[in-house]
C-alpha cells in the first residue's frame, strides 16, 4: 500500500530561466503562467528542455531546480528502500519514536492488501500483543513494553512522510525502480510521470 497527496511542483520558470543563462538565449523564452497559475512551456522553452535532457546529466542541470513536496505514506520496507535515494532529498516523518504509543494498534496502519489469509492471522496476533503492550505502557511508563513495541513492529507498519526532493531525483527513481516486483514502486512511478512535463522529458527516445 502506498499512498501519494498533497504534491507541489516549484520552480519550474526559475529552472527554466537558469538553462538559458549558458547561451544568454532569454530572449527566445516563451513560456508563461495560465489562468490557474500553472506555468506552461511554450514550444522553444520545451524543446530546449528536451534537448538538454537528451544530452546527458551534465546538460540537464536544470531538471535539479525543479523541486518537488509530496506527503507519501508507505510501510517501512518500501521506505527502507526509498532511503536509498538520500542525496538531494528531505524528509520529515511521523515518529514511532515519539507516537507509537499515542493511538490504538488497527489493521488499516498496516500494509496488509497482498497477505494470505495465514499472514492477516499472523498480523492480527502480532497487533494484538503489540496493543496490550501499548496499554500497559501508557499505564505504567516501563519502557520495557515500549521496547516490545519498536522491536516487534512489522516492517509493513504504513509511516507518513512529506518528502522534497527535485526532477533528477525523480528520473533516477524512475529508472532504477519501475519494473520492481513490488507494486508500490509501480504506483510511485506512475505518478512520477503524472507531474508537469516528466513524460517529455524522462521518455524521449527511450523504451517504456
Amino acid at each position: 500500500m502506498i499512498k501519494i497527496e498533497k504534491a507541489s511542483v516549484m520552480n519550474l520558470e526559475g529552472a527554466m530561466r537558469g538553462a538559458r543563462n549558458p547561451l544568454n538565449s532569454w530572449s527566445r523564452s516563451d513560456s508563461a503562467y495560465d489562468a490557474d497559475g500553472n506555468y506552461i512551456l511554450g514550444e522553444n522553452d520545451l524543446g530546449l528542455a528536451k534537448r538538454l535532457c537528451r544530452a546527458g546529466s551534465d546538460h540537464r542541470k536544470f531538471i535539479r531546480q525543479i523541486l518537488v513536496s509530496v506527503d507519501i505514506t508507505a510501510p517501512l520496507y518500501w521506505w527502507k528502500e526509498f532511503d536509498t535515494y538520500k542525496v538531494a532529498t528531505v524528509a520529515n516523518s511521523t515518529s514511532t519514536m515519539h507516537k507509537i504509543h499515542s493511538k490504538p494498534f488497527e489493521t488499516e496502519d498496516f500494509s496488509h492488501d497482498h497477505m494470505s489469509e495465514a499472514g492477516l492471522g499472523a498480523l492480527d496476533t502480532i497487533m494484538e500483543y503489540l496493543e496490550q503492550c501499548r496499554l500497559k505502557f501508557v499505564e505504567t511508563g516501563d519502557k520495557a513494553y515500549w521496547y516490545d513495541i519498536i522491536q516487534l513492529l512489522p516492517e509493513s507498519y504504513n509511516q507518513k512522510r512529506t518528502v522534497t526532493m527535485n526532477y533528477e531525483n525523480l528520473l533516477n527513481m524512475y529508472y532504477a525502480r519501475r519494473n520492481h516486483k513490488l507494486e508500490e514502486w509501480h504506483t510511485y512511478c506512475d505518478w512520477i510521470l503524472s507531474l508537469p512535463y516528466t513524460k517529455e522529458l524522462f521518455l524521449q527516445d527511450n523504451a517504456e
